[in-house]
């Protein structure tokens, strides 16, 4: 009886998953896999909140493929020789796995097929899996990936996404291949307070909810930030309990202004993809160096503390800080302003804000994560990379009534409208009684400060 495995990934869904399908075509037993990759707890990755919600994936995977008669087999290890074993217990003649991008992802196939030919079985990678369009699939005349957004989404846009494939109807797991037990959300400690619940039974519940109701205004609200008026599909997309695929052809058929602007969130998420699938090393180095001599460690170390503490005394930055403390997940508009604030006004590495951030946040993708903090510091993508955001225009454009700011910072709560955004300036306030700090610079002493060390006086 002839079988195959299934790696799964950041793929852990059963809708719309073509190396699943493949495989289940291809042979008559399947072992859906995944490995708790001993590489990934080593380097850090492997969060709080993400092993907390990547629970909830594996949990609700497993209950998905025991409804159709399999199960879900996890292993703990070195990834290759854990795929390695259990092609072995199966006596399978074929792996399938999502294509990856990161340096890791790449290195990992590479060990994988040696490894695995070596034993007169074939890896099979699918693309099209965690991205909507293959990283490649469309290049510039001179170059081996679009270095600009517009450009990339144009010639995104005329391309012709593959079909999105159903759930199988039934899985059958061939007997005698050992899994251990599915971890659970409850034994992670240090998980944020407000963390969001994953699988792709609540990612598709998500689904359904933004596309009857939040998506038709996303083009006009997407920057509000009381309002939260974004999908918050991210984790899910991170994780894969979502198909990228399937958002385009779904959020397509929905159509009008909404749905195109959350198109183009897609497709930024591609772009990012297909930039780092190129060069890898983007995810620790500047992809377009300004040659920075950022501020050391030590000078900046109180300013970095009071950043990551929501304590900077700029009350729209600290609200977006408490907001990714709490919840594991921070409205975008809040993600461009605490970085801008932390790589232009203080003048510090992006890679400190990155890593910062991959510490708490659940859908910190590399990709995504890496590539905009580079966009914002000027060193990726961005044409204009010198463009600084002040936090009290921004604030007062895109919560023009404070309440963002009083929902995550209470101690102003006590100050009305849009004069929470600047309360240094009301006279007559007592600080003591407010418990909040003056800010760590002033914005004019900041944008002198960067100007300089990036030769604009």
């Amino acid at each position: 009886m002839t079988a195959s495995v299934v790696l799964f990934t950041s793929d852990l869904r059963l809708h719309d998953h073509p190396p699943l399908r493949a495989a289940l075509d291809g042979a008559e037993q399947v072992v859906p896999l995944f490995v708790r990759d001993d590489a990934i707890a080593a380097s850090g990755f492997g969060a709080p909140n993400r092993l907390a919600f990547l629970a909830d994936c594996l949990a609700d995977l497993d209950r998905g493929l025991r409804e159709r008669g399999g199960r879900l087999v996890v292993r703990s290890g070195d990834l290759v020789t854990q795929v390695g074993q259990v092609v072995a217990e199966a006596d399978a003649d074929e792996v399938h796995m999502a294509a990856g991008v990161s340096m890791y992802a790449q290195h990992r196939e590479e060990r994988l097929r040696t490894t695995l030919e070596a034993a007169g079985c074939r890896l099979l990678v699918h693309e099209t899996v965690v991205t909507a369009l293959a990283p490649g699939a469309v290049t510039p005349v001179s170059s081996d990936h679009f270095a600009v957004f517009t450009p990339y989404f144009r010639h995104w846009s005329q391309r012709q996404l593959r079909a999105g494939l159903g759930a199988p109807a039934s899985v059958r797991v061939p007997e005698g291949v050992g899994s251990q037990e599915i971890p659970s959300r409850e034994a992670v400690s240090g998980v944020s307070a407000g963390l969001a619940k994953g699988g792709e039974t609540e990612g598709r519940r998500r689904l359904t909810d933004w596309l009857r109701g939040g998506i038709a205004s996303y083009e006009e609200h997407h920057d509000d930030l009381p309002g939260d008026a974004t999908s918050r599909l991210s984790p899910h997309l991170h994780f894969g309990t979502l198909s990228p695929v399937e958002l385009v052809h779904r959020a397509r058929a929905v159509g009008g202004p909404g749905a195109d602007a959350f198109v183009r969130q897609l497709a930024w998420r591609d772009f990012h993809h297909q930039v780092l699938a190129a060069r890898p090393d983007a995810a620790t180095a500047d992809y377009r160096t300004q040659h920075d001599t950022w501020r050391s460690p030590v000078t900046a170390r109180e300013d970095v503390d009071a950043w990551k503490e929501g304590r900077t005394g700029y009350p729209v930055v600290d609200a977006a800080m408490r907001q990714l403390r709490h919840e594991g997940w921070m409205h975008n508009r809040g993600r461009l302003l605490t970085a801008s604030f932390l790589t232009k006004t203080l003048y510090v590495d992006w890679r400190v804000g990155a890593r910062h951030f991959l510490e708490l946040l659940v859908d910190g993708d590399v990709a995504d994560n890496q590539l905009n903090w580079q966009w914002m510091a000027g060193t990726g993508t961005d044409t204009r990379p010198n463009r600084v955001l002040n936090p009290v225009a921004q604030a007062k454009r895109h919560d023009p009534d404070g309440a963002y700011v009083r929902r995550w910072v209470p101690e102003l709560a006590g100050i009305p409208g849009a004069a929470v955004h600047e309360p240094w300036r009301l006279a007559g306030l007592d600080r003591a009684a407010f418990d909040y700090p003056d800010p760590v610079v002033e914005l004019s002493e900041g944008l002198a400060r960067f100007r300089r060390a990036r030769g604009r006086d």
